[in-house]
């Protein structure tokens, strides 16, 4: 089995339960371990694989719950830095369906460094970049630069989900395209929600976004759709696959179970490679991944929520 190395943030996410989706109202919040490649990581451990995570947390109490809960889920932290910056902090409202207010107060996950002995590590396994805060500047957009270039360079099978969030990036949108435009055309395997296709594509039709992205280089392109389930497009599937139906109550981390479910099933795979030509196996794999989404969303906090293989298999 090959393990995957996800990079980027770990945060705490205070979340504000069954008030709303409208922070300025919320009064209560409750304490959870979050962040996209972290999110990413646990819900590949769970299912019985090997993950690996490259990020930051600071030297605090919060850090040390971070820490804890990665562990708990045996997810591999040999390469997790620590920082005297606070731990970064994000405040989300949920409301009564489901959807989400995201406030971010940024630390300790910008202060990732680079290092160059990981790259030895990276030789033909998968590379996974969520990019939520990983595009922001500081020492760990360069790192995650660094380490595009390391995965193309030891055979990696590279995975890349861009993990728009507007709070983040307001009137800079374009600078956000940009800097996502590397790692799309590098990626064997990019997974988007609907937002962040048409963003990224300029395109409003789907099969258009999807096209776009093959055009630039992505051989594999899997689009989120809420309960709709997922858009697959590969050179030999183009279709939306259906998911279960389930009653949402928090819709924080089903991209990340999504993907996280995905690239475990892709890990078992002697070369990850050959997902893209697979039709059937692929086609298998997106619905498994799309009810590992789907169980995430029918409990409070993503990492807790993320289903075990017993769930899956």
């Amino acid at each position: 089995m090959k393990t995957v190395f996800c990079i980027g943030e770990v945060l705490i996410d205070f979340v504000a339960e069954n008030q709303g989706n409208d922070l300025s109202m919320a009064n209560v919040f409750t304490k959870k371990a979050g962040g996209a490649p972290a999110n990413v990581a646990c819900a590949i451990a769970k299912l019985d694989g090997k993950s690996s995570f490259i990020g930051c947390v600071g030297e605090d109490q919060f850090g040390d719950f971070l820490i804890q809960v990665l562990k708990d889920y045996r997810v591999d932290l040999s390469l997790t830095q620590r920082s005297k910056t606070f731990t970064t902090l994000a405040f989300v409202s949920i409301s009564d369906n489901g959807e989400r207010d995201f406030v971010f107060s940024r630390g300790a996950d910008k202060k990732l460094t680079y290092d160059k002995v990981i790259k030895q590590q990276f030789k033909n396994n998968i590379v996974h970049f969520g990019a939520a805060t990983a595009l922001l500047g500081g020492s760990l957009e360069e790192a995650y630069t660094h380490y595009l270039f390391d995965a193309l360079t030891k055979n990696s099978f590279i995975s890349f989900d861009p993990n728009f969030r507007g709070d983040l990036w307001k009137t800079k949108t374009d600078v956000f395209i940009k800097k996502c435009m590397p790692f799309i055309q590098k990626s064997h395997l990019c997974k988007f929600s609907l937002e962040e296709a048409q963003l990224l594509s300029g395109e409003s039709k789907l099969e258009d976004a999807c096209t776009s992205f093959h055009e630039m280089g992505v051989p594999l392109v899997v689009v989120t759709l809420g309960g709709d389930g997922t858009y697959v497009s590969a050179e030999n599937l183009k279709k939306t696959i259906g998911s279960v139906k389930v009653e949402p109550v928090d819709t924080t981390g089903a991209g990340d179970a999504f993907i996280g479910c995905l690239l475990r099933l892709i890990s078992s795979l002697a070369d990850p490679k050959s997902i893209i030509s697979e039709t059937d196996v692929l086609e298998n794999m997106i619905k498994t991944a799309n009810k590992a989404g789907a169980i995430t969303t029918t409990n409070f906090g993503a990492i807790p929520s993320l289903p075990s293989a017993e769930q899956l298999f």
